[in-house]
This record gives C-alpha cells, structure tokens and sequence, in this order.
C-alpha cells in the first residue's frame, strides 16, 4: 500500500496528537475533580486550574516508561507507516469527542490503543504487534479496574477505623486533606494518561523519518503535558455530574478515600510502565468507598453502563482507525 506523502501527514499527527492530549484533559478532568467538587473542599475552577499544574509537572518528575511501552512495546516502531498512526488518532479524537458529548466516561487509553491496532493489522498483518507489550498493556488496562475498586474498599475501612471516635469536625479535615490528594491524582494522571500522547508523537518521529529509534523529546513531554493541562483547565462538566452525584452521595470522607486509592493504582501503575485508564480506575474507587459503607449507597447500574461502554471501546475504535487508514491510503492513490 503507498503511503501519504510525509511531511505534510507528520504535521497533521502532531496536531492530531495534542488535540487526543486536550481531549483525554477534557475527559479525564471529571475523574480527577468529581470528589473534591462534590464534597465541596474545593469550587470548580480551582480544583480545575490546580489539577491542571499538577498534571503538566507529572512527566517531568516521575519519568516516561508509559509512553514506551504504549510507543515502542504495541507495535513495531520501525514497521509502521505515518498514516497508521495518524488513523490511530483520529479514531481515538472521535471516540473521544462522542463520549463527551453524551456525557460517557470511557477510557481515552483504550480508545488509541484499539485505533493503534486496528490500523496497524490492517496496514503490516499480525507480524505488527508485539505479544509481549500487548500482553502488559491489557493486563494493565484490565486488572486496573477491580484494583482500584478494593483499595479503595480497602482505604475507606481503614478511615472508617482511623477515626471512629472523632466528632463530625474531622469533615474539615478531610476537605483540607483532599486538596492534598487533588495534587497528587494530578501528578499521576499526568504521569500515566500523559504520556500516550507522548507515545504517539514519538511513533509519528519514527515513521516520518525524523528519527530512527523511539524516544521521546523534551519538547514532547512539554507540548503534551501542556495540551493535557489546558485539556483539563476546561473541564469536562458532563462527566463532572456523571461521576460526582450518579455513583452515589460523595462526602470528604469518600473523596479522601477514593483519591488515595487513585494515587496508588495510577501512580504506581505508571511507575512500572502500565497504561491505565484514569476514568475506570478512579470510578472502581468511588465505588469501593461507597461499598466499605454500605452496598446498597452505589448505585451499581451506572457502572453497568460504564462496563458495556469500556468492553465496546477497542473493537469499535479499531473498526473506525481500520476504515480512517484506509481512506487515507485511497486519498495517496
């Protein structure tokens, strides 16, 4: 199959790749500030503009392993065409754009990763993908989830015990604590969610010719942490209501709780190179603190309807980068 011509097809990715960046801030941004917001420790505009901070510094302290393993450990850097990623993108931006519309918190993770698939097996045949990667990055993206509902189960108990003879004053406590956890959900989904935009702009490098083994810039992680910050700045309202009143009736409590379960799944996943999807982790972990209470506080058929929309991601958005590629291919003709 005959490629597009380069150069003009590496510009288009890159802009392609910051806007799937400012997309995962916008629908991400509901995960990361649904607690805080709802449970009132902060107003809106400051849980957002704080969150934003926190997520352009987190590359930059914690390191790149995510952005290699999504960028050089998937598929063959050295086998793909521009064009495959760049099908990639535009199905992720797409899904992206859709589910924030109707108010869905899907995972923008498995949205490229099923747009990166289905155009690259498309393109160079099975020989693409690396088993290996893909293993991790699955069991990454699929194990994350009920991790995150028992630590969160887990950390609401241990608060629950923490303070059981406190009086109801300790609730000032936990909205000052959880501007606190607010930095550090930021930092990690900075770190983790970040650097898929990373990953991808590398792999536009690689395939356009401008470099000729995978690695990421300095200029990469800045632009990327940037577009996932001003992504975030914006905010994502519709999901903000999703996450923060549908779950269940968040307090400090819960919020504390949740956003400390997050931390530790989403930071400690990107430390050891696993891409997760900040969206199913942190939803896992509103429902967890809301179990360690009562069972009967969650309202279990929103995350019903999050399982049909997270199952449904990779093969649809693979469909839709598969049929991107190959009208690119066509328009080359």
């Amino acid at each position: 199959m005959a490629a597009v011509h380069a150069f003009p097809m590496l510009i288009a990715l890159l802009i392609l790749a910051l806007g799937f960046g400012f997309l995962n801030g916008l629908h991400d941004s509901a995960n990361i500030v649904a607690a805080v917001i709802t449970s009132r420790a902060l107003n809106p505009r400051a849980a957002l503009l704080l969150t934003a901070l926190a997520e352009f510094a987190g590359p930059f302290l914690f390191g790149v392993a995510v952005a290699q393993t999504v960028g050089a450990d998937l598929l063959k850097p050295t086998s793909l065409q521009i064009d495959v990623v760049v099908a990639a993108l535009v199905a992720a931006v797409i899904w992206d754009l859709v589910t924030w519309y109707l108010g869905l918190p899907t995972s923008s993770s498995h949205a490229l990763i099923g747009g990166l698939l289905g155009a690259g097996i498309l393109a160079d045949g099975f020989g693409v993908v690396q088993l290996p990667g893909l293993a991790k990055i699955l069991l990454a993206l699929f194990l994350s989830p009920p991790i995150g509902l028992v630590v969160g189960y887990l950390m609401m108990r241990l608060t629950i015990w923490a303070v059981r003879d406190a009086d109801p004053s300790i609730n000032r406590r936990f909205r000052s604590l959880q501007v606190v956890t607010l930095l550090g959900l930021g930092l990690s989904h900075g770190t983790n969610d970040g650097q898929k935009t990373m990953a991808v702009m590398a792999l536009g490098l690689v395939a356009g010719g401008v470099t000729s083994t995978f690695s990421v810039p300095l200029w990469v992680i800045a632009s990327s942490g940037l577009a996932i910050a001003l992504g975030t700045a914006v905010g994502g309202w519709p999901l903000i209501r999703t996450l923060g009143g549908k779950i269940f009736r968040i307090r400090p409590v819960h919020g504390f709780s949740s956003q400390v379960a997050g931390i530790v799944v989403i930071l400690g996943a990107a430390l050891m190179g696993g891409p997760v999807s900040t969206t199913q982790v942190l939803s896992s972990a509103i429902m967890g603190t809301g179990a360690a209470q009562r069972v009967s506080q969650v309202r279990w058929m929103v995350l019903r309807d999050m399982a049909i929309a997270w199952v449904l991601t990779i093969p649809l958005t693979a469909g839709v980068a598969a049929g991107v590629y190959l009208l690119l291919v066509r328009l080359a003709l």
